[in-house]
């Protein structure tokens, strides 16, 4: 039994950090294995990391040494592979990275808040509940490069808004589609949460939704009513997610069972954990973004474009870290990084303050009487 040990380092402020998406937490070993995958040899891997082929094939060899198992098959003259230990040990480890990338972000924010104080007292802080993105943890990288800390924890799209109701967190994170119908699940879902007057919208982004699939879409999965076919095994975000929710939703509007999937029961809490699951070949199919897909080497079938918003008290917008965190969302630089990313893009509300009742279709009142501060 191998024994685990965690560390972290410091980036200089302003230094663009190398990070790989999959991996929240290095190893050294998976990072190796994950390059030699990629290039295909062991020269191609070493370009790739900036390192000399000698180190690189001297650290192989080192940890074949110290696990007592074959890594890499060495055959001269061919393609260097890994070897079938080495493949479930890399796939174990993203798998297990995805899975925990939530509590590992949690993890990230308290240090961050804790150094942040340390080096600088006025250092704004802002807490965040916000349903699992990528786009959200670059929003903390930018926003720590200009004195923001965003202590961000991720959860579902409901227990944020709860959080937030709760006094848990100044600002919430959650997605809907479009144009939902009022009478949809989504609609129903939300509205008992949010309060107009109360509550004020942030525009955010808007990304794409859609079937993650393993590279080339073997089993030609399109739409949602693929998903019930026989063999194909689902795999499915947590309850109180927003992308179980608009799972539900499809199903409920299309008259079909939850126990026609094939795996509707296998949960994971999060878009890269699912891709995770996908990418190993323990399931086919799962619901989510873009960009966890395209990271995890996937392919990706849209099926639907959504809003993600950001939610606060109609009494903190005014205050200084909400206002800082306005004029980040508001700015060129971090639309154009957003854009960047993959499966995402800025919208014109981005930044901008809005109503619930302006941007939120399903909120309909019976008197047609003006609602001030809706």
């Amino acid at each position: 039994m191998q024994h685990i040990e965690l560390s972290y380092q410091w980036a200089s402020p302003g230094a663009e950090a190398v990070r790989n998406r999959q991996s929240p937490l290095r190893n050294p070993l998976m990072d190796l294995l994950q390059a030699v995958r990629d290039a295909g040899s062991i020269g191609g891997a070493a370009n790739a990391m900036g390192l000399s082929y000698r180190h690189v094939w001297g650290e192989l060899k080192r940890w074949e040494q110290s696990l007592g198992q074959a890594l890499i098959i060495w055959e001269k003259g061919q393609a260097a592979r890994l070897t079938g230990f080495a493949d479930k040990l890399l796939w174990a480890e993203r798998q297990a990275q995805a899975r925990l990338l939530p509590q590992i972000s949690a993890l990230h924010a308290d240090l961050e808040k804790t150094f942040a104080v340390a080096f600088d007292p006025a250092h704004l802080a802002l807490p965040v509940f916000a349903s699992h993105d990528a786009a959200m943890d670059l929003l903390r990288e930018e926003a720590a490069s200009q004195a923001l800390h965003l202590d961000l924890r991720f959860c579902g799209s409901v227990d944020a808004i709860r959080a937030l109701n709760e006094g848990r967190c100044h600002v919430a994170g959650f997605h809907a589609p479009w144009q939902p119908d009022v009478e949809s699940l989504v609609a129903r879902t939300y509205k008992p949460l949010l309060k107009t007057g109360q509550h004020k919208l942030i525009g955010f982004a808007q990304r794409s939704q859609g079937l993650m699939v393993a590279k080339g879409n073997p089993l030609g999965l399109r739409d949602w009513a693929d998903l019930c076919q026989a063999g194909v095994r689902f795999v499915n975000r947590s309850s109180g997610t927003g992308t179980r929710l608009l799972l539900d939703q499809c199903l409920e509007e299309r008259g079909l069972l939850p126990a026609a999937l094939c795996g509707y029961a296998q949960e994971e809490n999060s878009h890269a954990a699912v891709a995770a699951r996908i990418a190993s070949g323990q399931a086919d199919v799962g619901l989510g973004i873009a960009q966890a897909a395209h990271v995890h080497g996937l392919d990706f079938v849209p099926l639907h474009q959504e809003h993600y918003w950001l939610v606060c008290l109609a009494s903190a917008l005014d205050t200084p870290p909400v206002l800082q965190l306005r004029r980040l969302l508001s700015s060129s630089a971090w639309q154009a990084r957003l854009q960047s990313l993959g499966g995402y893009s800025p919208t014109p509300q981005t930044g901008q303050v809005q109503s619930l009742r302006s941007m939120l279709p399903w909120w309909q009142f019976r008197s047609s009487r003006p609602h001030s501060g809706a």
